[in-house]
């Protein structure tokens, strides 16, 4: 499948060019497409590849369009225009693939869109390609897109997310007018899953009432089924919470599908180097280490420990707290006792056959280094995060000789 991609170098079109290479490389199996050929076009391209592109190709995405012209005008000649010549050159090669338009919401003309030039060009855009539908009879597919983030979306020019991202990130200022104003986001990979679907005819259908978005089998536009709606200020104390993750180790609650989980990804790719990395807090003595890792909100938090040679750890006991040790270096014994009782479960562990051991409420544990020249490394779970006002840890030896 030849697949022309117009405004390549954009946001949107990054994206999408990134997973049809990983697709044609193999390396994405989550789809049937095969036998990829992928054309990149964007403004920098020789003009007259676009002609070649148009002649050979299975499929064509308009990703290209102007946002923000310093003359008003530009939004027509950029986002008409561009538009017009690719369908007259498709026309001039008889070729009647599929042709998908990126347009926007804002082309609805309603509401605070109504006299905007910007949704005016889009709406142009749109006519032309239905028209286009109805002369050649070619299937065309037009998405009027809200508002995007994800990776690579650029801050400071039209993505109010793209640019809280960057600034908290970096430690810069942010201005928030309405912490009370609502946006509809769409995430860039649900806009790629639904590129990827729509190669495969398999494209979600809408229509439009007012500005909403209804889904519907047999609409005239199409649509990504998975937007998010969500206030300034739930963003920017998502965001904060992020940025405090190097002093905190909070890591909050990110349910699949989620905005947070997708904001988080977004975040993330706009650390500058020097906080991609950060120190954890070593507590050291002579028997070795103990590093908390990561806290949540709901599920616990994460540790290492380092035992040296010969070292004994633990010897206490916890009414509802528990824990997972995993030994992945070394080799040890965890041992546990039920309070009250005599009988010890013993397990040997170690790095060369990792398993999991709960640490039961109510049974006393430790954890001994076996070897005599080789620290023992555990990551340990439990079930909660450690309070100091309330440690539900109690000290009791396990072994009572």
């Amino acid at each position: 499948m030849n697949i022309l991609v117009c405004g390549a170098a954009g946001f949107v079109g990054k994206n999408l060019c990134e997973r049809l290479k990983c697709i044609r490389d193999g390396k994405d199996k989550t789809t049937m497409l095969s036998d990829i050929r992928l054309y990149e076009y964007d403004i920098n391209t020789s003009k007259e590849l676009l002609d070649t592109y148009c002649r050979d190709a299975d499929f064509v995405f308009n990703l290209a369009g102007v946002n923000r012209p310093k003359d008003p005008a530009d939004f027509m000649r950029g986002n008409f225009g561009f538009a017009s010549k690719l369908l007259d050159t498709l026309k001039k090669h008889n070729n009647r693939c599929p042709v998908m338009l990126a347009s926007s919401i804002q082309a609805t003309l309603m509401g605070r869109y109504a006299d905007g030039e910007y949704g005016k060009s889009k709406k142009a855009g749109e006519d032309l390609f239905f028209d286009y539908a109805q002369e050649t009879g070619a299937k065309v597919l037009v998405y009027r897109f809200p508002n995007l983030f994800g990776k690579w979306c650029r801050p400071n020019y039209n993505s109010a997310v793209a640019t809280f991202c960057n600034n908290i990130a970096c430690s810069l200022p942010i201005t928030v007018n309405d912490r009370s104003t609502e946006l509809e986001l769409l995430y860039i990979d649900d806009l790629v899953d639904e590129m990827i679907a729509a190669l495969e005819g398999r494209e979600h259908r809408c229509e439009f009432d007012g500005i909403k978005t209804v889904l519907t089998e047999d609409g005239r536009f199409c649509s990504v089924p998975i937007t998010h709606r969500v206030t300034l200020g739930e963003i920017v104390d998502l965001l904060e919470l992020f940025s405090r993750q190097s002093t905190t180790l909070m890591i909050p609650e990110i349910a699949n599908n989620s905005f947070a989980k997708k904001l988080y990804s977004t975040y993330l790719s706009y650390l500058p180097k020097e906080k991609i990395s950060f120190e954890l807090k070593m507590n050291t003595d002579d028997r070795g280490s103990f590093t908390e890792l990561l806290r949540t909100e709901k599920c616990g938090q994460f540790s290492v420990n380092i035992s040296k040679p010969g070292i004994t750890k633990g010897e206490h006991w916890h009414n509802t707290k528990w824990e997972f040790f995993i030994v992945v270096s070394g080799k040890g014994l965890i041992q546990q006792r039920k309070i009250g009782t005599d009988e010890i479960f013993n397990f040997e562990v170690s790095g060369e056959n990792i398993k999991a051991v709960h640490m039961l409420p109510g049974y006393t544990h430790n954890i001994v280094n076996l070897s005599d020249t080789e620290d023992l490394v555990t990551l340990m779970w439990a079930n909660e995060c450690f309070d100091p006002q309330k440690p539900d840890t109690f000290r009791e030896p396990v072994n009572k000789d």
